[in-house]
């Protein structure tokens, strides 16, 4: 675990961040637990220790953590101590029903297990992670504390099931218990909180209205670090589908281009689908044909890009081979020559990408789940 290996300057500004908006909870809760909302923890956690936020990717962990030249993808989740063994979310997989709705039960929880650890495996491969753990923040009467553990595969060939009932399957791998809503298509997991990494006290304000008012200068302008996203320079954003038309991967086109008939191909060269309906809605979002542009991947790394083929259809690479490298070997670790299928991009939860546009005419590229590019087109409208 990582938390004691930070300093304890970094460690010391996570306390007073987490203090000051565990101390404002009655804005949201008449509770004698402190509140904490999830998206304002992982931005307080990035902000305190370096983390880059993942927040804009549908990915399994929510932060990078950098130490000790090694990257540590970080599930960030809060919630109430309660008996210290409490089964909180950790992956959903409705868009994914169709795969395991018909199986037996065991069979189900294989298969759901299966899943989720594509969908591990798959963001490690993405970020270029050493490893991943879970960070919780957890909330008692007048204290937060800190518990740390590992993101572990689940062990399928392990699997027992231990309650099967209509509505939810609870099994465990040997390691871990789980817990599968049929229903809600929501696998939780068992947390058992027993050790405990850190702790401090959470004087809760009676009332926190008072205390923002007496404090303008200093009270607000906190509030707001706090919360940053650190999109501000973010002017705008779409997603583009990693499929063409009736949710199929073409085989001689897109991210199949290295399939295509004519000249001989590198097995890495491929594109990523940009349709018509892109440039009518998001007019002027790209540079022209002519114009290169950077693109920052989930990595960290810079990919000179431009848009390519007639209708500037086609999002590649400057040197068309590396986009492929990437997205095919390094994240779907696809031998060469393996035709990519929806099928394929569908077990890991993913078919869609979303593009960020930044002030400077830079660009950032983050997957997202499936169906992302259908409901942005659907919102957009």
């Amino acid at each position: 675990m990582y938390f004691n290996d930070l300093s304890n300057t970094e460690r010391q500004k996570y306390e007073s961040r987490l203090k000051l908006i565990g101390q404002l909870s009655k804005l949201f809760s008449s509770s004698k637990m402190p509140y904490l909302y999830y998206r304002v923890a992982e931005k307080i956690y990035c902000e305190c220790f370096g983390a880059d936020d993942l927040s804009r990717g549908d990915v399994a962990s929510d932060a990078v953590l950098k130490i000790a030249n090694k990257k540590i993808g970080v599930g960030l989740k809060t919630f109430l101590i309660s008996n210290g063994k409490s089964f909180q979310k950790i992956a959903e997989f409705n868009r994914q029903r169709s795969e395991y709705s018909d199986l037996s039960k065991l069979e189900m929880v294989k298969k759901v297990s299966q899943l989720r650890n594509n969908r591990i495996t798959f963001t490690q491969n993405a970020y270029e992670l050493d490893s991943a753990i879970y960070h919780c923040i957890l909330r008692d009467e007048g204290r937060f504390k800190v518990f740390e553990e590992a993101m572990d595969l689940i062990q399928i060939e392990k699997i027992k099931l231990l309650v099967s009932k209509t509505s939810n399957i609870i099994f465990s791998d040997g390691l871990h218990e789980y817990n599968f809503n049929i229903s809600k298509s929501t696998l939780l997991k068992r947390f058992i909180t027993d050790n405990i990494l850190y702790s401090f006290p959470v004087s809760i304000l009676n009332d926190p209205f008072c205390f923002l008012e007496s404090n303008k200068g200093n009270g607000i302008d906190k509030m707001i670090s706090v919360v940053n996203v650190k999109d501000n320079d973010i002017i705008d954003t779409l997603y583009l589908p990693l499929y063409g038309g009736d949710k199929k991967v073409y085989e001689r086109s897109g991210l199949n281009q290295w399939n295509a008939r004519g000249r001989a191909r590198d097995p890495n060269e491929t594109y990523i689908p940009i349709p018509k309906l892109i440039h009518k809605l998001k007019s002027g979002f790209f540079p022209t044909r002519e114009n290169s542009f950077d693109l920052l991947l989930p990595n960290n790394k810079i990919l000179k890009s431009k848009l390519c083929q007639a209708g500037s259809k086609a999002l590649m690479s400057y040197a068309n081979k590396e986009l492929g490298k990437w997205i095919l070997r390094d994240v779907l670790q696809l031998p060469e020559r393996k035709l990519l299928t929806y099928e394929m991009l569908k077990s890991i939860g993913i078919d869609s990408v979303r593009i960020d546009k930044f002030q400077d005419n830079t660009y950032a590229i983050n997957f997202a789940k499936i169906d992302s590019y259908e409901f942005f087109i659907k919102e957009f409208e």
